[in-house]
């Protein structure tokens, strides 16, 4: 904690040309270091503070090495990448990883345990803080994993979500394939998209090809979903067996970001963009939605935003933190992040001029 009782924030930039980290006591100014790892890609972050400590996760892209995972035990000083690269496919597979999209470190209580999902479409598992991953066969040897298609952006796992009630259930989101779920740990999986509309295929409503850009769930009610779709905004009150839209009172359904609160039900945020043809935000008014009942309502937040604004947000280029108030933020595809220290009723730029966003994190940290 800060000396002043603050709590200090760290916040995590990943783009397309390196990582920049950022500290802050007032979530409005913020000294930031970087750039690491600078002209390679950084899709995806993960920061662990679960073991008294605060563990910093890259899923870091060069174009000559390849990706690997690299972690940091002192916000950056020092990093350290496994020998062998921390994710691998076994030989058997005859494939290599293309790119690291998501790094999600599981609850306080499976310690150690960490999430990664990565192109082509796949889920690992770490029990070592996230040092080395271990395929997730189940997924791998699915039947349908031959009809999954890439997206716009590549054959993206870019959500795994454990259910921090029940250690078996995992729910993980592709684009494009939809939401699968498992109830054994990960052992099977079953796609679960009742509802969600695929308006690109001839049938709107398969039982999977969906592309779903993020799902997030209910901090107080495991088995509510909230999620993203290729035009569509949802909820699942039965951990994704059927979805219904809330997308009502949006300017637009489609979009990349879902947030959830970190403690209260109920409370998400989307970052609305027109149209998949036209990936601007609507009418280039850039502005965050919130809702405090779970999609019934949506309210615009965009104080201090600039406007116009013709810059779109990443699926994973906006989080939360677990302050007090919630903190959110964001960054575009014009190099710019935003931070709130008020659950995004208003906005001040935390850093700019950095190149194409492309994952934000942050987290309360000692």
């Amino acid at each position: 904690m800060a000396s002043n009782g603050a709590a200090q924030i760290l916040l995590a930039v990943g783009t397309k040309k390196g990582l920049w980290l950022g500290t802050s006591t007032d979530r409005q100014s913020f000294d930031f270091t970087g750039p690491h790892f600078l002209m390679n890609e950084i899709p995806s972050i993960g920061i662990d503070t679960r073991n008294g400590g605060t563990r910093i996760l890259v899923g870091v892209r060069s174009e000559h090495w390849g990706p690997t995972v690299a972690h940091s035990d002192d916000f950056g000083a020092t990093w350290i990448e496994p020998e062998n690269g921390a994710i691998a496919f076994p030989a058997d597979t005859e494939t290599a990883v293309e790119r690291v999209w998501q790094l999600f470190p599981d609850t306080e209580q499976r310690p150690g345990v960490v999430w990664a999902g990565c192109e082509p479409i796949s889920v690992w598992k770490s029990t070592d803080g996230g040092e080395h991953f271990e395929l997730n066969r189940g997924l791998w040897d699915h039947p349908h994993r031959s009809e999954w298609g890439a997206g716009f952006g590549g054959a993206a796992a870019h959500t795994v979500l454990p259910s921090p009630s029940d250690p078996d259930t995992i729910h993980m989101a592709m684009s494009t394939g939809g939401v699968y779920r498992s109830t054994d740990g990960g052992t099977s999986w079953e796609p679960r998209n009742h509802g969600i509309q695929a308006t690109f295929l001839p049938d709107p409503l398969p039982e999977f090809g969906q592309c779903v850009h993020k799902i997030a769930r209910d901090p107080q009610i495991p088995e509510r979903l909230f999620a993203q779709n290729h035009h569509g905004v949802y909820r699942s009150d039965d951990n994704g067996d059927t979805w219904i839209s809330i997308a009502d009172g949006l300017p637009a359904d489609f979009g990349f970001v879902m947030m959830t609160h970190p403690r209260r039900s109920g409370t998400a945020w989307v970052i609305p963009i027109k149209a998949d043809a036209e990936r601007i935000p609507p009418e280039g008014h850039l502005a965050v939605h919130r809702t405090d009942d779970a999609g019934e309502t949506w309210t615009r937040l965009d104080g201090g935003l600039p406007d116009p604004d013709y810059n779109v947000v990443l699926r994973d280029a906006a989080a939360v933190d677990t302050a007090e108030p919630v903190g959110v933020y964001f960054g575009t595809r014009g190099g710019s992040v935003y931070a709130s220290a008020d659950e995004g009723a208003s906005f001040t730029e935390a850093i700019s001029h950095l190149p194409d966003v492309l994952c934000v994190r942050a987290a309360v940290v000692g």
